[in-house]
């Protein structure tokens, strides 16, 4: 039987401030569970308290079962790190703690070794057995096959950087989920999946018996994969016992509850107070009421110790102001174009005002496509495909933009070499060819609206993914852009922010082409074209998930 159970855990940073408080919430055998908030809130932190990996300042946490972690950091394709690094990381701790003085002993055995080195070895290998180290290598070969169409031992030593972050997250996923452990901690298992991915982790999470506690930002992830709720808010944690379909709903009533508690107090404040000023006055015409005066005082004071109820959480005002303008009634025009190595020649209109959402699975073009467009198409203006520094997109064909149409291009690596070093106020305040300079006043304006205030004296570098999100929508707000080239916009976005985007769109008085995994997102477009994976570019009436 596997569970996590949290009780009163509270943790604070090094500056003082308290992150969070008073948490408690549990993890039932066989639950599912997400764990949900605002971009900062502590979601990984609080993940890392229940793994063990930080220890928190007071409060309990305990759990059965074995406990299988994947870190956020899981499909990132930095660095020289191999696939049986990352196996090894995911496996049980007495697998964990033998693999390393296996892998030692091994290296040592290079030149046939000494009768020492030998030894050594033989002797992590009778460890490595008792271990359960063979059954993890067998659990390793059946998920390569699966995942990778590849034995474990071909594979094995492949570095990271050589697999797609999708790749990495699949054979992560399988390996915990087939492994032993009996409660899984999953940090945005959806990070890097294509669509039908999501739909299998989906599906696996609902039909594994394991507990699982996770995060996610992605709304169909969540409805479809979670039984309930914990979310983190306001610096503590409440649990919604239904789905994520109800959970507005819940989150609502909650809200009402703790303002409904607070006109009470309020209420009840007042009489004691109207009480005591009472027999304030009589006492000073009556000496025998100076004994009630007393009592009325030690009543209002002890209730004004124990102070109000909480006051209803804080919403995030997030406030999205994407204006455009009046362009060409053609926007964009693709005439026979071909990114190289990767489409067959397709032709595309896209109109003032449409919403398009570019779909198909990881590798198939879709942002090169954006990048082509960002740049000015085949043939840009003069200077703007300079100014857009983005690796050029081999192609032949045309891509053509249309009267008074200026791209603004989200990028969904979030590359931007030019803000090394440089503060959120400074890169508002130094602008550039794109967008005018803001002074301070009108720079931390501008962060308000984002909720970025507090990180106005931050390196972009040093942001949170969802803030650094945050920050690049809003420079494509300053840009005056007429045509947004948005690639995966919601990936990093928590669920305000996400909103706050899309009523951002909708307001947004020119042509926005997308594109996206997020089936939620996606309801807001009204044209769908679709990179297939045999090359095909094609437009349908609707979107298109399972493509060829």
């Amino acid at each position: 039987m596997g569970f996590v159970d949290l009780s009163g855990v509270r943790y604070g940073l090094n500056d003082g401030t308290t992150l969070f408080d008073d948490v408690s919430f549990r993890v039932g055998d066989g639950a599912k569970v997400a764990l949900i908030g605002a971009n900062g809130a502590g979601k990984t932190t609080l993940l890392n308290i229940v793994t063990g990996a930080l220890a928190p300042d007071a409060g309990t946490v305990a759990h059965s079962g074995g406990l299988g972690v994947m870190r956020q950091l899981v499909g990132m394709r930095e660095g020289e790190q191999t696939l049986r690094r990352l196996a090894v990381d995911l496996a049980p701790p007495p697998v964990r703690a033998v693999a390393a003085r296996l892998a030692r002993a091994e290296s040592h055995m290079g030149d046939g070794g000494r009768e020492q080195d030998q030894l050594a070895y033989a002797q992590a290998l009778a460890d490595w057995g008792e271990a359960g180290g063979y059954e993890f290598d067998v659990l390793c070969d059946t998920v390569a096959v699966a995942i990778l169409r590849r034995p474990w031992e071909s594979v094995k030593d492949r570095p990271l950087r050589t697999l797609s972050g999708g790749e990495q997250k699949r054979f992560a996923l399988q390996l915990l989920l087939q492994g032993p452990d009996e409660v899984l901690v999953l940090d945005e298992p959806d990070n890097f999946l294509d669509v039908p991915a999501k739909r299998e982790l989906e599906q696996a999470i609902r039909d594994c018996d394991k507990s699982i506690l996770f995060v996610s930002h992605d709304r169909e992830v969540l409805a479809n994969a979670a039984g309930s709720i914990v979310t983190l808010e306001a610096g503590t944690t409440w649990t919604h016992g239904g789905g994520f379909a109800t959970w507005h709903d819940a989150r609502a009533a909650r809200h009402e509850r703790f303002e409904e508690l607070r006109r009470r107090w309020d209420e009840e404040h007042h009489k004691l107070r109207e009480l005591m000023l009472m027999y304030k006055n009589k006492a000073a015409f009556n000496s025998d009421m100076a004994s009630r005066y007393r009592a009325a005082q030690t009543r209002l004071r002890k209730f004004e110790e124990a102070g109000p109820p909480p006051a209803p959480p804080r919403e995030q005002d997030i406030r999205v102001k994407l204006e455009g303008g009046r362009t060409g009634k053609r926007a964009v025009v693709c005439e026979a174009l071909e990114l190289e190595d990767l489409t067959f020649p397709f032709d595309l209109e896209v109109w003032y005002g449409d919403r398009v959402a570019v779909l198909g699975a990881n590798g198939t073009g879709k942002s090169h496509f954006l990048r082509l467009l960002a740049q000015g198409g085949s043939d840009p203006e003069a200077g703007l495909a300079a100014r857009r520094s983005l690796e050029p997109v081999r192609h032949h064909g045309l891509a053509r933009l249309g009267a008074r149409v200026y791209p603004g291009h989200f990028s969904q690596t979030h590359e931007h070499p030019e803000f090394d070093g440089r503060t959120l106020r400074e890169i508002l305040w130094e602008g550039d060819q794109d967008r005018p300079s803001l002074d301070r006043s009108k720079a931390m304006s501008a962060l308000n609206r984002y909720e970025l205030t507090g990180q106005s004296e931050q390196d972009f570098k040093t942001l949170s993914g969802g803030q650094q999100a945050r920050f690049m929508v809003l420079l494509l707000e300053l840009s005056g852009a007429t045509c947004l080239l948005l690639d995966e916009p919601t990936d990093n976005l928590d669920l305000a922010s996400a909103e706050a985007l899309e009523q951002g769109l909708k307001a947004f008085e020119g042509t926005v082409i997308a594109v996206t995994h997020d089936r939620w997102f996606t309801r807001g477009f009204d044209r769908f074209v679709v990179f297939q994976n045999d090359g095909e570019v094609i437009e349908s009436d609707e979107p298109v998930w399972d493509v060829r």
